[in-house]
């Protein structure tokens, strides 16, 4: 396995008085594939929202490239642009398909954006639709706008929010397909959140399952699913009620 992308050490998110995430050590190797795992309010999107710099842990160390990020020590701009997220609901502009996938390039400033966008739109089946109105997109189509607008950046990590949760099986199948092509032939990291087990033993190299804040079991996948080493990870994976 490569060595280490993120390194979170001792890292707690609080709200107020409340602690919603609270993890002691993990490691997210370049390259890897990761599903995390766990009911409503179990701590995933916040774990996405520190590992996007979105927000700072309250406490520990939580480090990318080996660059320290925590409470007072905020990511340079040069990192975060190297990590984007697709969220479960896109947020489309109310301009063409081909404008919002060209906008964070055209904010970036770079050149030969036209042909990076149209790869991108070939990359998720919508360079036919390329001049349509975003807004008159289906859910499948416009969260397709969505990771195409991420994947265009080119990042080095990207972050799967649910992005597969409201759609038709078709939509569903192709983002799968695309997400792996990325991790497989790119190297992209890859962290999705998810709650379909299924999807995450068929798309993850490793998986955890957060519980209550805590990271309770991370593993190879094969080993997380069948022969999980804690009794809270056997029971959901049976799908069990644990909380």
């Amino acid at each position: 396995m490569s060595a280490p992308l993120y390194e979170l050490d001792g890292v707690k998110r609080r709200y107020g008085n409340r602690t919603v995430l609270s993890i002691d050590q993990w490691q997210i190797a370049q390259g890897d594939f990761v599903a995390l795992v766990g009911p409503n309010g179990a701590g995933k999107s916040t774990l996405l929202r520190l590992l996007n710099f979105i927000e700072p842990p309250s406490e520990g160390t939580l480090r990318y490239k080996g660059y320290a990020v925590g409470p007072r020590n905020a990511a340079p701009l040069a990192l975060r642009r190297e990590v984007t997220t697709v969220f479960q609901r896109p947020i489309l502009l109310d301009r063409s398909v081909r404008a919002n996938v060209a906008y964070g390039l055209r904010l970036r400033g770079q050149d030969r954006w036209p042909e990076k966008v149209q790869r991108a739109l070939e990359q998720v089946g919508l360079a036919n639709l390329a001049h349509r109105p975003a807004r008159h997109l289906s859910g499948g189509e416009a969260q397709r706008v969505a990771l195409a607008r991420a994947i265009v950046l080119e990042p080095e990590v990207l972050l799967l929010d649910e992005p597969t949760a409201n759609l038709d099986p078709y939509n569903a199948r192709l983002i799968e397909e695309i997400v792996s092509a990325l991790n497989r032939t790119r190297g992209t990291t890859i962290i999705l959140v998810t709650h379909n087990i299924f999807q995450a033993r068929r798309l993850a190299r490793t998986v955890g399952l957060l519980l209550e804040g805590y990271l309770i079991e991370v593993g190879e996948t094969e080993r997380f699913f069948e022969s999980p080493q804690d009794p809270r990870t056997a029971a959901f994976v049976r799908g069990e009620m644990i909380y």
